[in-house]
């Protein structure tokens, strides 16, 4: 008998992330051999019945890797309450469940890593392993005094962050490189800095980059780029 952690369990078996199963559990909606567990319980994924709201979860499936180059107006959940369109939808033809690694908001586009491998989407979302993020952001103001501002530690929602790195590409756009990735976190850097986000485009996540990949299209990871996610981003 091998017993893990429940949540370990369910990222494993292309459930949901290792953090949202924490969540899943800490809202009750997840039960062993018919009893609700608590969060920090471990089973044996091969002899105990482990249910997420009623339904008992499936064997691990084949793990699925894929890149979607994410428009604007889709929202980066499986569903969405307000009936909003989500990347979801995006990749209903992938072949398999899978789940979108962190956030893209609302009215940015670009790079989105899409998996059913809990384990790797845990690695690449936790704040402690710092994936580098690069984006593209065109914006309204002064460049020039802004890009000093956002070289600087900047304090967000009660949070120092410091971008890794900030380049100047034309008069409206700038390249700023983050590790974390916390909500809307380089939107809320360059209003710091007095500018205005026109556009938000992520081109690159750890060593994977977005190419030539069109807006609206996915594609599944090489078994390079899977390898350099799973070595640290």
């Amino acid at each position: 008998m091998v017993k893990e952690r429940i949540q370990k369990i369910l990222s494993e078996r292309g459930v949901t992330s290792r953090r949202a199963a924490e969540k899943l559990i800490s809202d009750g909606l997840v039960t062993v051999n018919g009893r609700t567990a608590t969060l920090g319980e471990s089973a044996d994924a091969d002899t105990d019945e482990i249910c997420v709201r009623g339904e008992r979860i499936d064997e691990p499936p084949e793990r699925v890797y894929i890149m979607l180059n994410k428009p604007r107006g889709y929202v980066t959940t499986l569903s969405d309450e307000r009936g909003r369109k989500t990347v979801a939808e995006l990749v209903s033809d992938c072949g398999a469940r899978v789940y979108p690694v962190g956030r893209l908001d609302l009215d940015s586009d670009g790079l989105l890593i899409m998996t059913n491998d809990g384990e790797l989407a845990n690695h690449l979302m936790h704040p402690k392993n710092e994936v580098r993020k690069t984006y593209i952001a065109t914006v309204g103001g002064d460049l020039n005094a802004a890009v000093p501002r956002l070289r600087e530690p900047v304090t967000l929602d009660g949070v120092t962050v410091t971008a890794k790195s900030v380049t100047q590409i034309n008069e409206r756009q700038i390249e700023i490189i983050i590790g974390e990735g916390r909500n809307r976190e380089v939107r809320k850097m360059c209003a710091a800095a007095g500018l205005r986000v026109t556009r938000l485009t992520r081109v690159s996540e750890g060593e994977l980059t977005l190419g030539e990949l069109k807006t609206g299209q996915w594609r599944h990871l090489t078994a390079d780029e899977i390898n350099l996610l799973q070595k640290g981003g």
